[in-house]
């Protein structure tokens, strides 16, 4: 793993401290912004230092520290850096993701299935325990972890069985972290978000159009992608004593209630 950006320094700041996963586009990156605005320290994290390096801009409050979700070691390691960075951890923010393979099931991939998984499941899975391991040792104590499903965690597109699969997954490894939580006053959260304007969804919904369940394309609405950013930090700057479980945020008029 390549070593942070910054030196570890002895951690002197009031600010919370957020992690960001798969900081160096998309939402992450807007996400980030959000919360280097509200004066927060910003760790960011990702497998391209050059992307990372381009969303900190500069920023006094913001760290860089390049690593792949999927690398139990390289994670491990990474985490053990952000804290002797930053000496705690407030917030961990689980947005790396891929869409991975599309088709009917069986027009997949068994290897990109696994790297679907590996990503958006495993990933979170090791990220999510290294900050547990953090945050209920830490002074004082507790933390959040906000994970990034998608709105097909309720409801999926077709083709799309791997991202579809890994979101479902990723709803239930949120329960069992907040259950888990409970004791360390570890908090675990989950934003479901849809169409927000990101290379993801470009790549979800090219030029024609969104594949529908009847089988057509059809264009459909997004929102900018700081807004899902806004809402991340509303999850995150809640007072210990109050949470959100499930929070869905999409388009205004995406077909989403009544999809299928």
């Amino acid at each position: 793993m390549n070593p942070p950006t910054h030196e570890p320094s002895p951690p002197h700041t009031d600010a919370l401290t957020v992690v960001i996963t798969g900081a160096g586009s998309g939402i992450g990156r807007a996400t980030a912004h959000v919360f280097l605005e509200a004066g927060w320290t910003v760790v960011l994290t990702g497998r391209r230092r050059e992307a990372l390096l381009e969303t900190a801009a500069h920023a006094a409050n913001a760290h860089v520290v390049p690593l792949d979700v999927t690398d139990p070691v390289g994670v491990a390691s990474g985490f053990q850096a952000i804290q002797d960075l930053t000496g705690r951890i407030d917030v961990l923010f689980n947005n790396a993701g891929t869409f991975g393979p599309t088709g009917e099931v069986d027009e997949i991939d068994p290897e990109e299935w696994e790297h679907a998984l590996r990503v958006n499941l495993t990933g979170a899975f090791l990220c999510s325990a290294q900050a547990f391991r953090i945050m209920r040792r830490q002074q004082p104590r507790g933390g959040r972890i906000i994970n990034n499903g998608s709105i097909s965690a309720h409801v999926p597109r077709p083709q799309s069985a791997a991202y579809t699969a890994s979101k479902h997954a990723l709803t239930g490894l949120t329960k069992s972290l907040a259950l888990d939580g409970r004791a360390h006053g570890i908090t675990c959260g989950q934003i479901d978000i849809g169409n927000a304007a990101t290379d993801l969804l470009a790549g979800v919904a090219p030029d024609s159009g969104a594949l529908q369940a009847d089988g057509s394309r059809r264009p459909e609405p997004s929102f900018p992608a700081e807004e899902a950013g806004r809402a991340v930090l509303l999850m995150a700057q809640l007072p210990p004593s109050a949470m959100v479980n499930s929070l869905v945020l999409t388009a205004s008029g995406m077909p989403f209630t009544g999809r299928g």
